[in-house]
């Protein structure tokens, strides 16, 4: 098993050794079958596709052979959590409520882009039933320990949720790509928590068409990678889109640090390392302003009654919760049956109250790049108190949940990446801006890990 870690090989150096003759699409892959096999990957799958993958990674050989042009992925693993459709196979959102569903028809539109990129489909990844918690925890699937903590701290860690398996899968080795999806963190989170780079781009922009839903207001189809010229590539494919990361060096670019609510309660870890980097950046050159932000402080209270989550899950699931509640997680049960309190007038007082809220942080954001908080307040914290604890498990779970949701509530885009030092637990540094500045985001960020990995060189 190869760790992340600041200058490991990424989905561009595979290819390149594919392209370059050294190593094949099929011996990747099946290095890649061989991590999700090994223990650190144990409960990241809930079905694998070993056959199709071989398949694909076969075909991308002969067509090296042939002198054939490779397409963009090379036969290289990728994994899809257990939300999205991929032809021949059930989607089951991980949980038990859903054990018979049918095989999908077809494959969703994210996974046909990852499939006619070249992408070798490894599996279906585990989270949180039908992704509604930012730890990790399942139940009917197991929880699978985050294998990067594991290597730094005997205490077995939270993965992140929901694209629990998604990340363990990248992190091991067992996938070079995964895609998931963002609600509230969802991609964020496991990657800050797993040392990895997490791109939630704004949610126009990728098609949820045969995905599971959550929330139909914040859902993002979006993926978890190693490095940020891997997330650039894996959303160009999966946004059928050119990013054009703005070309603009680090000494040209101003952030915003908001202290309203996302500096809240940060840990010693995640508070040294966020220091850091705005040291590390600022030294470089790059023009940082803290700002008030008041926003920030409303959402709690505008999400009192469970926000957009609760009553478009309730939607959802409220004919399968009748007929099979007691198959679901009932932590997951619980948050979902917070819809059914909300009226049709609260509903539509929610969606003006964000239209008012969005155009407002809108207006503080300009003549900013893009705005830098931690991605989560905390470090990994510990499974076994979190499984045994209901009042531990949620307050975790809210804080975890707190500083990415604010950007699906703005509606905007934003990417994680690593940004501590070396040996320590991960922590994420998040740059963030309002919807449609994707290229920004991403332009910003590999400035931001460029610097970031030069001062450990």
């Amino acid at each position: 098993m190869s760790l992340p870690r600041r200058g490991a090989p990424d989905l561009g150096d595979a290819r390149n050794r594919i392209v370059s003759g050294a190593s094949s699409a099929l011996a990747m892959l099946e290095e890649s079958l061989a991590a999700a096999d090994a223990a650190p990957c144990r409960h990241a799958f809930v079905r694998r596709f070993d056959a199709q993958a071989r398949a694909t990674a076969a075909a991308v050989d002969a067509l090296h052979a042939a002198g054939a042009p490779l397409p963009p992925l090379a036969g290289l693993a990728a994994s899809i959590k257990d939300l999205f459709d991929v032809a021949g196979q059930p989607t089951t959102g991980a949980s038990a409520a859903l054990a018979d569903a049918p095989p999908a028809a077809a494959d969703c539109p994210a996974v046909a882009r990852l499939r006619a990129a070249g992408a070798a489909l490894v599996g279906h990844t585990n989270l949180s039933e039908f992704a509604f918690s930012g730890l990790g925890l399942n139940p009917h699937h197991g929880t699978p320990a985050n294998p990067v903590s594991a290597a730094l701290d005997a205490t077995p860690r939270v993965p992140g949720g929901s694209t629990s398996g998604g990340a363990v899968s990248v992190a091991t080795g067992a996938a070079w790509a995964a895609l998931g999806s963002d609600t509230g963190g969802s991609i964020r989170i496991p990657a800050a928590f797993q040392g990895l780079v997490g791109f939630k781009s704004t949610q126009a922009l990728v098609p949820l068409d045969g995905c599971i839903p959550l929330s139909g207001s914040l859902d993002t189809a979006c993926a978890i990678t190693r490095s940020v010229a891997d997330a650039v590539q894996l959303h160009g494919i999966l946004a059928a889109r050119t990013p054009r990361p703005a070309a603009r060096p680090l000494d040209g670019l101003r952030f915003a640090v908001p202290r309203t609510l996302m500096l809240d309660g940060l840990d010693d870890s995640v508070a040294a390392a966020f220091d850091a980097a705005l040291a590390t950046l600022s030294a470089g050159g790059a023009r940082i302003v803290e700002i008030v932000l008041p926003e920030l402080g409303e959402l709690a209270s505008i999400n009192a009654t469970g926000g957009f989550p609760a009553a478009e899950s309730w939607t959802w699931h409220r004919h399968r919760l009748a007929e099979r509640g007691d198959r679901y997680d009932p932590r997951v049960a619980s948050r979902i049956r917070r819809g059914e309190t909300m009226s049709a007038a609260d509903y539509l007082d929610l969606q003006r109250t964000r239209r008012d809220w969005i155009r407002r942080v809108q207006t503080a954001l300009a003549g900013f790049d893009a705005a830098l908080s931690p991605t989560v307040p905390i470090v990994a914290p510990p499974l076994a108190p979190l499984e045994a604890d209901d009042k531990l498990f949620f307050a975790t779970n809210a804080l975890v949940l707190r500083n990415p949701a604010a950007v699906n509530f703005l509606d905007g885009c934003a990417l994680s990446l690593p940004c501590q030092t070396a040996g320590v637990l991960p922590v994420g540094l998040m740059l963030w801006a309002p919807a449609f500045a994707d290229d920004t985001v991403l332009g910003a960020a590999l400035q931001v890990e460029s610097a970031l990995a030069a001062r450990e060189a």
